[in-house]
């Protein structure tokens, strides 16, 4: 069973919402890294302070970059006409999961066999 087109263009709309949060954010998270120099007056813990904050930017910068390669991926197939069928199984992934990440590829089941280490994550094989 496929999504009506206004369900599609609904999740569609979120998603492009969340694409432009994800790039603004990643964005703000360079230019806070930039703002974020070493000074040769800092003592220990300064230094302390500022590899930390930089690791948090490096670790949100990495989240946000795999969060918005899933949005980019999710367009995608809404544009090949894919979006709402499991990358894995084709079934129908259910609209409360759609709602809840709109982003997923795939579907609850598939999902659940992804965290037991039954079948490995569409796009992880190499």
């Amino acid at each position: 069973m496929a999504l009506p087109p206004n369900k599609i263009a609904h999740f569609e709309s979120k998603l492009r919402d969340q694409q432009q949060e994800l790039e603004q954010a990643m964005l703000s998270a360079v230019e806070q890294g930039r703002e974020t120099a070493a000074e040769d007056t800092q003592d220990a813990v300064d230094l302390a302070v500022l590899s930390y904050q930089k690791e948090m930017l490096f670790s949100q910068g990495t989240h946000g970059h795999a969060m918005l390669t899933r949005v980019r991926s999710a367009l995608s197939r809404v544009a090949d006409g894919s979006f709402g069928e499991c990358v894995l199984c084709g079934k129908t992934i259910g609209l409360a999961r759609l709602e809840a990440l709109p982003w997923t590829p795939s579907c609850i089941d598939c999902q659940e066999k992804i965290e037991k280490g039954e079948i490995e994550e569409a796009g992880q094989a190499a």
